[in-house]
């Protein structure tokens, strides 16, 4: 059996999309399982060891598109599965060529146009984590859904190596950045709970930072009180090396958030937006601190209103200090 993947972005969906491709493998541990995936990140894809290959969307032009579907046509796919349910998506993964293009029921939808490019739809329920709708589609292929595993192998490190020399072998993450900055939690707060981190824990935390996102981590550091320092200029690959060497990631709903809950990392979450049900860390044990409950611009870029209404920003230090508390408690420290 020929087997596309089709989810393109972003990297928190790749890492909850994982799980169905492993279950995938796992049922067709012979069959041939491709991923269509945005070229920023083919870097990530290529740390899953499960693939059989990865075809790349170079960007959005007609040229690309065109590329990407006479590299999957000469592929002759049985079977294409969409776990990204946008017309985009859906439309690529019907270029393929695929005699089967599965996606999800048209309530699951990111946008109703993409069900007319689908020969079969597939009811994956309401209010399910993007985990569980995903691996209910995987499921109309034979594969099982009562099993996580995220498959990512371990490569060599710069940024972990530097953060090793300079005597950081235990540290927390922080990750003040985000795409949107409705998802930004502020960095004076992150400043704040570096401090008690090392004090309390004595845990110096280090700073992510992804493009253009260097001076807010700088303003994290100057917050922190010499709590913290900011990370180096961290690939996708030393993301997850660094995730897998953490005691604790303290985020908001971003990719770093995700892949630390996907290998193992204690994880206190941040969420404003976005749904902790729908796109939060799956363990029990892990820890969400949400407002969505009251947030009335839900998967939206930016808040439509002022810093006072701003939902995230009701968040306080002492609530992600009791929640820091509450997990690791309960996990490695």
């Amino acid at each position: 059996m020929k087997i596309l993947v089709v989810r393109l972005g972003s990297l928190g969906d790749l890492v909850h999309t994982l799980p169905a491709v492993a279950a995938l493998r796992r049922a067709h541990p012979e069959a041939t399982i491709d991923w269509l995936v945005d070229r920023p990140h083919r870097e990530f894809l290529a740390l899953v060891p499960i693939l059989s290959d990865i075809v790349v969307l170079e960007n959005r032009t007609a040229r690309a598109w065109l590329a990407a579907r006479g590299t999957l046509r000469a592929r002759g796919y049985d079977v294409a599965l969409d776990f990204q349910g946008l017309l985009k998506s859906a439309a690529l993964a019907r270029l393929s060529g695929a005699a089967r293009v599965l996606g999800f029921d048209t309530a699951a939808l990111r946008e109703r146009m993409a069900s007319p490019f689908y020969t079969e739809q597939v009811d994956v329920g309401e209010g399910r984590h993007v985990i569980d709708k995903n691996l209910r589609l995987a499921s109309v292929l034979g594969a099982a859904t009562d099993e996580l595993a995220f498959p990512l192998r371990e490569v060599e490190s710069a940024a972990a190596a530097s953060l090793a020399a300079a005597g950081l072998t235990r540290f927390a993450l922080l990750n003040c950045g985000a795409a949107w900055p409705n998802k930004r939690w502020p960095p004076d707060r992150f400043g704040q709970v570096a401090r008690w981190l090392h004090g309390t824990h004595g845990l110096k935390s280090v700073v992510l930072w992804g493009p253009g996102e260097q001076e807010i981590a700088n303003a994290v550091v100057a917050a922190s009180a010499d709590a913290a320092v900011a990370a180096p200029k961290t690939s996708l690959s030393d993301l997850v090396a660094l995730s897998r060497r953490a005691t604790l990631m303290v985020s908001g709903d971003t990719g770093p958030t995700h892949i630390a809950a996907a290998v193992g990392t204690p994880v206190v979450a941040l969420f404003g937006p976005t749904s902790p049900a729908r796109n939060g860390p799956w363990r029990a044990e892990d820890q969400s601190i949400t407002r969505y409950d009251r947030c009335d611009c839900h998967y939206e870029r930016r808040c439509r209103h002022d810093e006072s209404r701003w939902c995230l920003a009701t968040i306080s230090v002492d609530e992600v200090i009791a929640a820091i508390d509450a997990r690791l408690g309960t996990g490695r420290s």
